[in-house]
């Protein structure tokens, strides 16, 4: 049986429930079901090695006033990793096409961190009209550069050559805001757990289509719905200004003084807050 627990009781995963998707995968899911009379769910999408316990932090505070919806990635958690070479940004898109049909949400806010982000501009891309409003958490609509493309075949190598785990145990720290890592040690420790039950063949083939996605500014641009846009301040992974490179007339742009990559666990209180506001203002 698979482990989805840390020792001291932390969840690695906080989906509970899967559905069989379309195009073959097992998504697993977290909801929390009560829908406190809206017509509309929150759903949270998380990072790459992540999974939906990323959100721990921030979900029941968010549950409190709306539906909301955190699924694992294919590949990721719970969830299982079929066989794609690459794991396009389309082909997330479409699972959360399927989950959301099977949970019969016609209308979401889907918010995305980091990988996830990149899944929710591709949703919005194709399905348009499944959303009331999307956003970016520590993520770009900007396309990877040339050496960030490097990057990402030298991840899939390494990943291949020695595993899951160890390039989490790399990868992590790089997440949190250098001034404040020394005083996250749990989060860090934790974060490393979630990461090492992403399956390899899904990390290798989400890195592959990461390097692939498309440059979708024109997607938030073009779009009239409210955006909100989450940087933070210390992220030496995604800089602000590349969050906030596109914007439209509905965007609400915020960046957290606390914040590296991780706003969720470095500053979680913050962060349930400014989503919460956000959804207020729908």
């Amino acid at each position: 049986m698979e482990q989805h627990s840390k020792s001291d009781g932390s969840k690695l995963s906080i989906a509970e429930d899967t559905i069989a998707a379309g195009n073959g995968a097992k998504l697993a899911y977290y909801d929390s079901k009560e829908s406190h009379g809206l017509d509309t769910a929150l759903v949270l999408l998380h990072g790459y090695c992540g999974s939906s316990a990323y959100w721990t932090k921030i979900v029941d505070e968010l549950a409190a006033s709306i539906r909301v919806v955190a699924p694992d990635a294919r590949g990721h958690g719970r969830s299982s990793a079929p066989g794609d070479e690459v794991y396009g940004m389309e082909l997330f898109a479409d699972d959360l096409a399927g989950l959301l049909d099977a949970l019969s949400i016609r209308q979401a806010i889907v918010l995305g961190h980091s990988l996830g982000g990149y899944i929710t501009l591709a949703f919005a891309e194709r399905y348009p009209d499944r959303l009331s409003a999307f956003g970016l958490v520590h993520s770009t609509p900007l396309p990877d550069s040339e050496a960030a493309r490097a990057n990402r075949d030298k991840a899939a190598a390494a990943i291949q050559e020695n595993g899951v785990a160890a390039f989490v145990d790399g990868l992590i720290p790089k997440l949190f805001a250098k001034d404040r890592l020394e005083g996250m040690g749990p989060e860090v420790a934790w974060c490393k757990e979630i990461g090492e039950i992403t399956a390899q063949h899904g990390a290798i083939a989400t890195a592959k289509g990461m390097k692939e996605r498309a440059d979708r500014s024109e997607v938030i641009r073009g779009s009239n719905l409210p955006v909100l846009l989450v940087a933070g301040a210390g992220d030496g992974v995604i800089p602000v200004e590349s969050t906030f490179t596109a914007v439209n007339e509905e965007t609400r742009k915020v960046e957290l003084e606390q914040a590296g990559h991780m706003s969720m666990m470095e500053c979680a209180p913050q962060l349930a807050e400014e989503i919460a506001s956000f959804v207020r203002s729908i």
